[in-house]
């Protein structure tokens, strides 16, 4: 068991970097528990950050780099770990670990991110295969892509796509869409976006670049030729840990916060893509970080 920290970041990508980062200047006790140890996040990851204010064309690797080390250089400790379970306490909160270890804090910030959902078929590891539209779009502009998903990502996905790609096509795996009617209808009028309903994708074909998806309809096989497959069929959050604290998570597991980063739960606090919000991006994250840290500053001033 460790001394008491005055707050315990769980994960290092830029929402909990960003989050160290406040932390240090308010001159808390503190320390964030990463799985590797590193710290980054999934946005190192990508090829090349596009979107990112002052620092167009980044890498991924470089950005999340950048984050690392402006958090060490204001001193920031980086453990290695993956919360596990986390208990509420009359002074604060234990955090355990999967490899054993527990770690006490007066304040928790739970940073600990979403992992984009799998189709769970083959191809989805070649290069071509992207889970955000936003960040990665641009390397497909004048070429052809499909997406694949039917809810308010799937649909904002191809209206994107549309204003960057001769020929959107998009596989609905299912007859209705899940995404708000009017953007549906938007969808639907947008000459250069193709809709497959009832089709499922089965293979994403290419050698080590995507070249296309094979599909079946009805019982029917084929294949649409593109450059860029884009997967939009929900997300993943990371908060297996909190199922215990009640009141906490939505039924997607999604942190149910305030902008503050303020959750029913006193003391612990919420930053990036585990929260529930409608845009998942590193810039949202990093606005989260900072505003879960300066929200957790001012709560341990109430408590001394």
């Amino acid at each position: 068991m460790s001394d008491v920290y005055d707050l315990l970041i769980l994960g290092g990508g830029p929402a909990g970097l960003t989050a160290a980062i406040y932390a240090a200047r308010a001159r808390l006790r503190f320390a964030v528990l990463e799985l590797d140890g590193w710290g980054g996040g999934q946005i190192s990851a990508a090829l090349q950050v596009n979107n990112y204010p002052g620092l167009p064309g980044i890498t991924g690797a470089e950005l999340g780099e950048c984050f690392r080390r402006q958090a060490l250089d204001l001193g920031t400790e980086i453990l290695c770990g993956e919360a596990a379970a986390i208990t509420k306490e009359k002074s604060g909160f234990t955090v355990e670990t999967s490899e054993g270890e527990s770690f006490r804090a007066k304040v928790v910030i739970a940073a600990l991110g979403a992992s984009p959902a799998p189709l769970g078929i083959p191809g989805e590891d070649k290069a071509g295969v992207s889970y955000c539209a936003v960040c990665d779009g641009s390397f497909y502009a004048g070429k052809p892509v499909v997406v694949v998903g039917g809810g308010d990502a799937g649909v904002e996905d191809a209206l994107y796509l549309a204003n960057l790609c001769p020929r959107v096509t998009l596989l609905l795996r299912r007859e209705v869409f899940r995404a708000a009617p009017s953007r549906v209808k938007l969808l639907e009028s947008t000459e250069n976006v193709t809709i497959l309903r009832h089709t499922q994708p089965m293979e994403i074909l290419g050698e080590d670049q995507v070249t296309g998806v094979r599909t079946v309809s009805g019982g029917v096989r084929g294949e649409i030729p593109c450059a860029g497959v884009f997967l939009a069929v929900g997300t993943r959050p990371q908060t297996d840990c909190l199922r215990g604290l009640p009141g906490l998570l939505d039924e997607e597991g999604y942190i149910l916060s305030e902008e503050s980063g303020r959750t029913v739960v006193p003391g612990l606090f919420a930053a990036g893509d585990a929260r529930r919000k409608p845009l998942r991006q590193v810039t949202t994250a990093v606005a989260d970080g900072a505003n879960a840290a300066t929200s957790a500053a001012a709560y341990l001033l109430t408590k001394r």
